[in-house]
């Protein structure tokens, strides 16, 4: 295949896996937000059980169909992950009840420098002085538009750091686990789902009634209720293939920057949806600032030296068998 040919799917490969991610990401914030505003779903960690549960449900149809072929992910890498992963969304969850809005949205962005730094540290990778500044616009956007009350308590800055890292360590392990074991998306979901399916629906009734104090058994539960919640299962396989697609294919950096896409989205359906927010001159001027910071990395961090690995490379396990369902993806050579 021509240079300009291979270049153009590839462009075209990720434009559609950005897609995907947008396109089911902020679908599961309008059907979460419906289901648990609407109808008082307020069972967060439980639902995230469910969603992995379902996912699992999805690769072992596709593993007994033979589209998913047997792979090797060692324990303990799997236990780590878990663990990262499940930290992460018990905290975020913890971090919300805890703190303000404000200082909750503060705790989100600060994942890209902590993403960033990660990088720098464990895979040495350098940023060239546009690719930063193009970071900082990004972040300086979206705080324009989210952060509002910001107020800081010990318990709440606690549980903030623990999301925080946990949540920037688990977006990492995705691209390092798929570079070292060459896994694709579908496997590395067929690995992961099960585990945190598993521990998730054990301890998130018991974590949903600690901060909620409300038992997920007693909900009174409706036929649009059980709609809403099957559609934010279903909906949500989409969201967890896609992000393993999407940090596979780039990196967790790239995937919190260009991910803030989806903030703006949120509110601006929020706005159409819900009418609760208005979108007044701040909150236009915070997105038309992250969008150009968003514009500017891509360009900044597709240019030689923009983002690139100083003379480090991760030894990688066996391929895959051939015919095995997997995206598209350079996994060794996209930073």
């Amino acid at each position: 295949m021509a240079p300009s040919s291979k270049a153009d799917k590839k462009a075209a490969l990720d434009a559609a896996s950005w897609m995907f991610n947008v396109v089911t990401s902020v679908g599961i914030i309008i059907v979460n937000k419906a289901l648990m505003a609407t109808y008082g779903f307020s069972f967060a960690t439980t639902l995230t059980g469910l969603h992995f549960a379902t996912t699992t449900l999805m690769t072992f149809v596709l593993r007994w169909l033979g589209y998913i072929q047997p792979s090797h992910l060692p324990l303990p890498e799997l236990l780590k992950f878990v663990l990262f992963a499940n930290f992460s969304i018990v905290g975020m969850n913890v971090s919300l009840m805890w703190n303000s809005v404000g200082f909750y949205q503060i705790a989100k962005l600060s994942m890209i420098p902590v993403s960033c730094f990660l990088e720098v540290i464990l895979d040495k990778i350098r940023y060239s002085r546009d690719t930063k500044l193009s970071i900082i616009l990004v972040l300086l956007g979206v705080a324009v538009c989210t952060v509002t009350d910001v107020s800081i308590n010990t318990k709440g800055f606690i549980a903030a750091i623990i999301a925080v890292w946990s949540t920037s360590l688990q977006q990492y392990y995705v691209h390092y686990l798929q570079r070292k074991y060459a896994l694709g998306s579908f496997n590395l979901l067929g690995h992961t789902a099960p585990a945190q399916a598993a521990s998730l629906l054990l301890l998130g009734p018991f974590l949903d009634y600690w901060l909620t104090n409300k038992r997920v058994d007693a909900y009174d539960y409706s036929i649009i209720s059980v709609l809403f919640i099957v559609s934010s299962c279903i909906i949500a396989i989409g969201t967890n293939l896609s992000q393993f697609i999407c940090i596979g294919r780039f990196t967790a950096v790239s995937f919190q920057v260009l991910g803030h896409m989806k903030t703006i989205l949120v509110l601006i359906l929020g706005f159409f949806f819900f009418g609760k927010e208005g979108l007044n001159t701040h909150v236009v001027l915070g997105m038309v600032i992250a969008v150009l910071g968003m514009i500017w990395y891509g360009n900044a961090s597709s240019k030689p030296g923009g983002k690139e690995r100083r003379t480090h490379s991760l030894p990688t396990s066996r391929p895959q068998k051939h015919g095995a369902l997997s995206e598209p993806s350079e996994i060794d050579g996209k930073i």
